[in-house]
């Protein structure tokens, strides 16, 4: 061998362990594993479901707690089910969340591309599958629709559902090469299936279930290529996954299935298997598996209904994992940190829209006020047209809701006094009524006509000075004040902020038609 030949092996060994974090033989197999790396593969298929955004965060969480890489592949091989727009929302819910790609169609890392339609146009997927019918570990299938739909059986599924499912009989697998070759120069449509054995059994490892065994009568010899050339989800997962070095495999449950039908495809190819960390199923409160009918199955969908990005992704991370102690509330730096994929729970985790809520009010409060009020104005805004203080009302009901459409129904009386019964003035604990509420309102309805600073610190102090020279309890006067200015029993805020906010017209305008309605009922 030539020095340049032996200097052009050198730097190929040299790319795929710098990439891949892998070490190769001279063969280019695989033996030995350096770095963490994860993948995100998802569909552009719509809006990113609660699972889809569960399975990046613990494949991100994975890799940046042992300092390794985190890629994002886009699987478009279903183009029957692709979403315009899809794209742009996969790459907007990662920026948003933080789960920051090293490599993706945006960031080559060496093993690109990063779309398996591109990958699918460079033939790498029929050069693999190609390369298991040389081997007799997958062959060419020409049965026509009519024949499949014959083949067809009724199961039923876990879930008490039955469905119908194609069972393959290996007929094709009996073609010679002969009858293959003709076929495939007569053109007549084809696909590719994986040829899995009748006798025996497959084992996997899985890092959260341990060694998985099932019978292979129970493997169907699955589609690897499509009759329109593209290469099913299955198929094309394994060979990208290889390729581009990923130790670490994260998925739902519901994909235990076919792993043993991706470990003969390893086995066929003679690769070493990633790990595989198989997550629980999300389930709403009803213990049913998270749909779109439940409202709040995207990411989008929870940002539109006022849930803070911070709070999302805190919550999703709960959805199966539990740290070691009581903690909750975890930024994403501090879930790098902590985050050890081996206290995911096997059990379906539930989704529990309240205890989101909870938390998403604990991140409100503890958020900065600048930063609560550029999310609140818009919803202040939908209810307050008048010239009020916006951040002054942003303040008050930051620390009393749990999501931003809350807002309003804290904010309305602000915009204009609601009807209420004089009812409201009689309140056990501060011991007042309907008359002596009309009594403290009217004797200190002049003091509050010649106050011009409206301040919370100069009504406070005026306020306080009137209840020490009438010698009552404070509740006895603030109470019937509060009441007059909101015309609720229930305020973010007391008296003070409310009218310093209202400012004097609109305060005592409000606190005279108190006095009337309270004169009315009593017949004076």
């Amino acid at each position: 061998m030539s020095m340049k030949a032996v200097a052009k092996c050198v730097s190929k060994w040299y790319l795929i362990y710098y990439i891949t974090g892998r070490k190769t033989d001279r063969k280019g197999m695989v033996i030995t594993m350096a770095k963490v790396r994860t993948r995100f593969a998802p569909s552009p298929t719509g809006r990113m479901h609660v699972g889809n955004l569960r399975t990046a965060l613990y494949a991100y969480l994975i890799a940046k707690h042992e300092d390794g890489d985190f890629l994002l592949r886009i699987e478009d091989t279903d183009q029957e089910r692709f979403y315009e727009g899809a794209l742009d929302i996969i790459y907007r819910t990662m920026e948003k969340t933080g789960l920051q790609h090293d490599e993706g169609p945006d960031k080559d890392g060496g093993v690109g591309p990063y779309v398996q339609s591109e990958r699918q146009a460079q033939g790498i997927y029929m050069k693999y599958a190609k390369m298991l019918v040389d081997k007799g570990e997958a062959y060419y299938c020409f049965c026509d629709k009519e024949r499949l739909e014959s083949l067809k059986q009724t199961v039923v599924g876990e879930d008490g559902d039955s469905k119908e499912i194609v069972v393959y009989d290996k007929h094709c697998l009996n073609l010679s090469r002969e009858e293959v070759e003709a076929n495939l120069a007569a053109g007549k449509p084809f696909v590719i299936r994986q040829n899995n054995p009748k006798e025996g059994t497959t084992t996997f490892h899985d890092e959260l279930y341990g060694d998985v065994t099932v019978p292979n009568e129970e493997l169907d010899d699955m589609i690897l290529i499509k009759s329109d050339g593209f290469p099913t989800y299955n198929f094309a997962n394994v060979v990208d996954d290889h390729l581009m070095g990923i130790t670490h495999v994260v998925r739902g449950n519901e994909y235990i299935s076919s792993s043993p039908k991706y470990t003969r495809l390893y086995e066929a190819f003679g690769w070493e298997e990633p790990k595989y960390v198989h997550c629980p199923l999300i389930t709403d409160e009803n213990h049913k598996k998270l749909s779109k009918r439940s409202g709040h199955a995207s990411f989008e969908d929870l940002i539109e209904q006022g849930f803070v990005t911070e709070a999302v992704v805190n919550y999703v991370a709960l959805l199966g994992w539990s740290p070691e102690d009581n903690q909750e509330i975890f930024s994403l730096e501090e879930l790098v940190k902590v985050f050890d994929y081996h206290r995911i729970g096997k059990s379906p985790a539930v989704f529990d829209i309240n205890k989101l809520k909870w938390m998403n009010g604990e991140y409100l409060k503890a958020m900065d006020d600048d930063k609560f009020f550029e999310l609140a104005r818009p919803y202040i805004q939908e209810v307050i047209k008048k010239d009020l203080d916006l951040r002054k009302i942003a303040a008050l009901v930051k620390t009393r809701i749990e999501v931003l459409p809350d807002i309003a129904g804290h904010i309305d009386f602000f915009e204009e006094l609601p009807e209420y019964d004089t009812a409201m003035y009689t309140h056990k604990k501060m011991k007042t009524n309907s008359e002596n509420s009309l009594e403290i309102l009217k004797e200190m309805l002049p003091m509050l006509e010649n106050i011009d600073d409206y301040s919370v610190d100069n009504l406070h102090d005026r306020i306080m000075e009137f209840v020490a020279d009438k010698g009552i309890k404070n509740g006895l006067a603030l109470w019937p004040l509060r009441t007059a200015v909101s015309g609720k029993q229930m305020t973010p805020g007391g008296a003070f902020e409310i009218m310093e906010i209202l400012g004097k017209e609109e305060s005592l305008a409000r606190i005279r038609k108190g006095i009337e309605m309270l004169e009315r009922e009593s017949g004076n």
